[in-house]
């Protein structure tokens, strides 16, 4: 069993910082590229960025230079530090990482937390 665990999401006022974490624990044996998505009611999933486990970074336009994606290789932990954060940030915010478990090696599957609402409103 493979579990992704988030935290940190709540209500912050527009210009505010919030800062979400997401853990990976149980049969793994590795951890490949790690991301945040957000979703909210009526649209599709879209993809906010995401770490390799080389600490690459990409991030989808409408979040650069405001949000930072980091992880801890150690912990099976990724970050989502979001600053200056604005009414469109509000959204479920879900981690997602592609993990290869130990007792199948070769195979490498796309596990998905259970997601943290983030509200930005005055």
């Amino acid at each position: 069993q493979v579990q992704l665990v988030e935290s940190g999401g709540g209500v912050v006022q527009p210009g505010g910082s919030l800062r979400l974490s997401c853990v990976a624990s149980g049969d793994i044996l590795s951890v490949n590229d790690m991301g945040w998505y957000r979703q909210v009611p009526g649209k599709q999933r879209e993809l906010v960025g995401t770490i390799n486990s080389g600490l690459s970074t990409s991030y989808a336009d409408s979040v650069k230079g405001r949000f930072t994606i980091s992880r801890d290789n150690a912990e099976n932990t990724v970050y989502l530090q979001m600053n200056s954060l604005k009414p469109d940030d509000t959204a479920v915010y879900y981690c997602n990482a592609q993990i290869r478990r130990r007792n199948t090696p070769l195979l490498q599957l796309a596990y998905w937390g259970q997601g943290t609402q983030v509200t930005v409103s005055s």
